[in-house]
């Protein structure tokens, strides 16, 4: 196994390293707290082509391994997770176009897509169906020449200025098991019968927006149908969460990194009974223990995104990074608070926004417990640990 990265791809991580450091990590603070919409940092993105890293080079995507993409995310949630939500919502979409699209649907998106020139946004998550995508209500009937849309989404990211909006539905409800009837559509948000809520207050993941969706009676071609034919959308929706997973846990080691970095600057510099409080053992061993979950946390994630670059099936390495590197991010940004004692609970310094930030990354494409069964599951069939 590779422990270090290519050329390439240290090169690749140095320009999102300079990109982050000097365009978002200056800003970050003052505009979360603002509620200033990031449109320089997202022109920024679309200037290094990041809105195409998984669309195939003949539609202007970059085309990223998987270990490359978890770079991006790792090095822009380090500055502010939040923008690496926005993009990570998108790529997922962009994912689904390029491996199940049909050639048409394909040439129509994907080119605006990977350029910026759009931005999508995913809906699986219902008011009453989170982790169980199987029990959405979401109702897409055929008419002709269309599908009549019913149902209520939420927390979709990048929802007020998404084009398409990639929609998980029931197209068939007597359909056993349950998960054959279920589909995905490209909706028009501009459609009729189309509202979409204000941004949901949130704890933390600003610098995104996060809305809910409501479809009423609305007409959507039957060409936007993904893949073209009917009853393969949780398959679809499933498999592109497997590099989500990889999304989320170098998000998540990402910020750890931040965490641990407010924690060291601020333990050199702090004093108190006359000496920096990096002196003292108490504080030695916190910093210790967040230096070495963090290399582990990444050398997780690294591991789930080589088997996936691989081939085959790896739901079981994207669950495990996800599991560990989200309960980590938790455990680095509570103990970064903690190093910066009163301070930490004040918005004068980054510790408190990752604090707020971290308890998503272990909600994210799956939740830390749905994330253990899937692990149980496949270690009980028998795969084995390499």
């Amino acid at each position: 196994m590779e422990f270090e990265l290519s050329e390439e791809q240290r090169a690749f991580r140095d320009v999102l390293r300079r990109f982050a450091d000097e365009r978002i990590a200056p800003v970050a603070r003052d505009w979360e707290l603002s509620g200033r919409h990031p449109t320089e940092i997202v022109d920024g993105l679309a200037e290094l082509g990041l809105f195409g890293i998984l669309v195939p080079e003949e539609y202007g995507g970059l085309a990223l391994d998987a270990v490359s993409y978890g770079i991006v995310f790792e090095e822009i949630s380090r500055a502010w997770m939040g923008i690496a939500g926005f993009l990570g919502t998108h790529s997922l979409a962009t994912n689904l176009l390029t491996r199940f699209g049909t050639d048409e649907q394909r040439r129509a998106h994907l080119p605006d897509l990977a350029a910026g020139r759009r931005i999508s946004a995913l809906g699986l998550t219902e008011p009453g169906a989170g982790s169980d995508l199987q029990g959405i209500t979401t109702r897409a009937v055929r008419d002709g020449d269309a599908y009549v849309l019913n149902g209520v989404k939420t927390w979709l990211t990048n929802a007020a200025i998404a084009e398409p909006i990639v929609v998980l539905v029931v197209t068939d409800p007597t359909a056993e098991p349950r998960h054959r009837g279920l589909s995905l559509l490209l909706v028009d948000a501009g459609l009729d019968g189309v509202e979409i809520s204000g941004d949901i207050p949130k704890l933390g993941y600003h610098g995104t927006s996060s809305h809910e969706v409501a479809f009423t009676d609305v007409r959507v071609p039957a060409t936007a149908l993904l893949g073209g034919e009917e009853g393969l959308g949780f398959k679809q929706a499933v498999s592109a969460l497997e590099i989500g997973r990889v999304n989320i846990a170098a998000r998540s080691v990402g910020l750890a990194r931040a965490s641990y970095d407010a924690a060291v600057a601020y333990a050199t510099q702090r004093e108190a009974f006359g000496h920096p409080i990096a002196e003292f053992q108490a504080i030695q061993l916190k910093l210790a223990d967040m230096a070495t979950e963090l290399q582990a946390g990444r050398l997780m994630w690294h591991w789930a995104a080589a088997a996936m670059d691989a081939g085959g099936r790896s739901d079981l390495q994207t669950g495990m990074a996800k599991l560990y590197c989200s309960e980590m991010a938790l455990r680095a940004s509570l103990t970064a608070l903690r190093v910066h004692g009163g301070y930490g609970f004040s918005q004068e310094f980054e510790v408190e926004r990752y604090y707020r930030d971290a308890p998503l990354m272990a909600i994210g494409e799956g939740t830390s417990d749905i994330l253990r069964i899937v692990i149980a599951r496949r270690l009980i069939a028998g795969e084995a640990l390499s």
